[in-house]
């Protein structure tokens, strides 16, 4: 059976073959050794092959989610051990945690950085119904000293403003994970083992746009708050309310309304100020033409 657009290949015993994952090294039989979580084949040979954009959808739930369960290994006994956390995601799409030194899952990334974190869809109904995700990779602590860290907090306080409450305690840190891999459940005879670039994005070529996005945000929901209402009522079909943007990205915008997170996808690759700002207003004609 081929493999869908957007799900790497895997041999017969369900290891990622050369073509479709970037993993480094091999193991003894000589083939390249499996991305953690992925599934052996069990599929039948008369298994239709899924209708769905395995990578769109992944993309989606990973910039959308608000909270995930963690997994970390017990540094005590190497039992899995899931908590919940707020999740937000840094320019490429990486996940992003504020936790405390204080808590068990911390103390077990200092001992042993994998980890992963599943992000689910709510909605009416059976729970698995709905699409969800599991990123796995390698969590590293964000020291306050970093260049990058002041930026990754913004992000990740924009998502959360109510973590402002606590974000600036001396026992809480940001802790970024380096995806390795996912595996996606969108939901019955719909599942797919991605490698780290199906879901993250490309930002060596967008530093221009990366560095703008806080002045964007904040030009966007000061002096174009209509426009934004428009993206989330017009364009992604939201109820009416007082949208804000959040942060944005090569790949697309995150609205937020209360609780409600949702995802704008741009219609191509944004990587410069100029062209986000000739898109955006793009979009904004679309939706009052809508």
């Amino acid at each position: 059976m081929k493999p869908p657009n957007n799900v790497p290949n895997t041999a017969p015993n369900g290891t990622p073959t050369n073509e479709s994952e970037g993993t480094k090294g091999t193991n003894r039989s000589g083939s390249a050794p499996p991305q953690p979580g992925v599934m052996p084949h069990r599929l039948p040979e008369t298994a239709p092959t899924p209708d769905f954009d395995a990578t769109s959808v992944a993309k989606k739930l990973l910039r959308s989610v608000r909270a995930g369960a963690l997994a970390t290994i017990d540094r005590n006994t190497g039992h899995p051990f899931a908590s919940l956390v707020n999740v937000a995601t840094d320019s490429d799409g990486s996940p992003l945690i504020l936790i405390s030194r204080l808590s068990s899952h911390t103390a077990n990334l200092e001992a042993d950085s994998r980890a992963s974190v599943l992000l689910a869809a709510a909605g009416k109904g059976d729970p698995l119904a709905h699409p969800r995700l599991t990123v796995l990779g390698r969590f590293a602590k964000i020291s306050c000293d970093d260049a990058e860290e002041a930026r990754m907090r913004r992000r990740f306080l924009a998502r959360h403003p109510k973590a402002e409450l606590y974000a600036g305690f001396a026992d809480f840190a940001l802790w970024r994970l380096a995806t390795e891999s996912a595996h996606l459940n969108a939901g019955f005879a719909r599942a797919a083992d991605l490698a780290a670039a199906d879901v993250t994005t490309e930002i060596v070529d967008a530093r221009e746009l990366v560095d703008a996005e806080a002045s964007a945000v904040t030009h966007m929901n000061e002096d174009h708050a209509d426009a934004v209402k428009l993206y989330a009522t017009k364009l992604l079909g939201a109820e009416h309310g007082p949208w804000r943007v959040t942060g944005l990205d090569p790949d697309g915008l995150d609205l937020a309304c209360g609780d409600a997170i949702i995802r704008l996808p741009f219609p191509e690759r944004v990587t410069t100020a100029r062209r986000l700002r000739e898109v955006l207003a793009d979009l904004a004609k679309q939706a009052r033409a809508g």
